[in-house]
């Protein structure tokens, strides 16, 4: 076959292959028109789609700022002088308890938000600090099973909390250990083990809460948590700072 041949057949080749397609969308150009259409309109909907989670994104985002406004509200004893306008609480769980309405309010509405999923998390700590851990613990528990990977730590902490306040301080020991395993941004595994050893000093565990100082330190000689590891395992002698000063 010659060359002139060769190119004679590609050429046919490539008519035949056009026309195949120019025919198929002759035949089809309904379907064309409808899939068309149906991409334009998806496209709508997910401009519209995004163009709302923003808008909820910043409804939800004010009211979390307002409930978090409640939660830093100043405490006040009875007959205490404040001054003309400032809104004070008389005690932490009083309130905890009005914060957390708010906080399960903006949970409630805007669950899907990056505000709500924090809401909520606060809102377990608020029923933890109003007294009420029974709804506490499922509600950080349910937080803590979740997609979010920095809240669940955060919640995940809250837990080990709540279990050493209520004497579970094996199941605390568990979840330091997970929180170790499986660090995160808001939670690094040093804060954990920091807690961790906190909880063998309460439990006068002198020796385990060494133990954990000294992995720590080793392994993290120049960050946060393996310098207070480092101070934990040689305190300083009582007034030797005020000595180096009179000096």
């Amino acid at each position: 076959m010659d060359q002139q041949t060769r190119q004679a057949l590609k050429h046919d080749q490539f008519v035949d292959s056009t026309q195949h397609g120019l025919d198929w969308a002759t035949q089809n150009r309904r379907a064309i028109a409808l899939w068309g259409t149906v991409a334009v309109l998806l496209l709508f909907a997910i401009a519209i789609a995004a163009v709302l989670y923003n808008h909820r994104s910043e409804q939800s985002s004010i009211a979390f700022g307002n409930a978090m406004q409640t939660y830093q509200t100043p405490l006040a004893a009875p007959g205490q002088q404040v001054p003309p306008g400032v809104k004070t609480f008389a005690s932490a769980a009083e309130r905890a308890k009005a914060a957390n309405q708010q906080f399960l309010q903006v949970a409630d509405q805007y669950g899907l938000t990056p505000s709500g999923k924090l809401s909520k998390y606060f809102a377990g700590l608020t029923y933890m600090e109003s007294g009420q851990n029974s709804s506490a613990e499922s509600t950080l528990k349910d937080v803590a099973s979740g997609w979010n990977g920095d809240v669940a730590s955060l919640a995940k902490l809250g837990l080990a909390q709540l279990y050493r306040q209520t004497g579970r301080d094996a199941q605390a020991i568990e979840v330091y250990n997970d929180l170790t395993a499986h660090p995160s941004t808001s939670v690094p595994a040093g804060t954990a083990q920091l807690q961790l050893a906190d909880l063998y000093e309460a439990e006068n565990k002198p020796e385990l809460a060494k133990k954990v100082y000294a992995t720590l330190k080793d392994k993290d000689a120049s960050g946060p948590a393996g310098m207070i590891a480092a101070q934990k395992l040689n305190p300083a002698p009582a007034g030797a700072g005020a000595g180096a000063m009179a000096q």
